[in-house]
């Protein structure tokens, strides 16, 4: 199993990180060690001063495939999550400004945060999806599957060109405009439509 994420995949959230709008998808990884799973507490490491949520859309992969067609991509997902791409911000722009990879601050123990999933079939079209992040009851995040830059479709075919898709993969598939930094204490509950997905607390 790997977890194959996708960065400035929304526009606004370029922008609100003055980054450029990629020609391409933007491709990074986690190790499996990162998954958060079942609503446990997210517990702030030390090693950095700021942690910002970003919620996303997942898929899980169901099928084999490589090189796979975008008209093809729908055949190799079925079901879906939400899910919060943690990220240690300070660190982050510390590496990059070094030029240095910037894994430590993205793929760190329990910087991946899955929810339950459920079937795609529950939705009309996987091209228009709203989802969101609500914190201490108010909502910091919204989105909706119809402003990705690049469709789910179109990120299964991309990275199928360099990683062979294998059963049970997670793509994480961006987020949108919104983040910022969590604090102890906080309570993060994420919702697809209206279905919350998940609900659980910063330690």
């Amino acid at each position: 199993m790997k977890i194959l994420c996708v960065g400035r995949n929304y526009v606004e959230h370029v922008r609100e990180l003055n980054n450029q709008v990629p020609a391409e998808p933007v491709i990074f990884s986690k190790p499996d060690s990162a998954l958060l799973l079942k609503n446990k507490p997210f517990f702030i490491p030390d090693f950095a001063e700021e942690f910002h949520h970003e919620v996303e859309l997942v898929v899980r992969i169901s099928r084999l495939g490589k090189n796979i067609a975008a008209q093809f991509a729908h055949r190799y997902y079925d079901e879906v999550a939400l899910g919060v791409d943690f990220t240690a911000r300070d660190l982050q722009a510390k590496l990059k400004s070094k030029g240095l990879p910037w894994e430590k601050s993205k793929a760190f123990d329990g910087s991946a945060v899955l929810s339950k999933f459920i079937s795609k079939d529950k939705f009309a079209t996987m091209q228009d999806v709203n989802f969101r992040l609500d914190i201490n009851g108010e909502t910091r995040q919204k989105g909706n599957t119809n402003q990705m830059i690049f469709s789910i479709d179109e990120l299964i075919a991309h990275v199928s060109q360099y990683f062979t898709l294998k059963i049970g993969d997670f793509i994480y598939t961006g987020t949108p405009a919104g983040v910022g930094p969590v604090k102890i204490g906080d309570r993060l509950q994420g919702y697809l439509e209206e279905d919350k997905m998940f609900d659980f607390l910063i330690k």
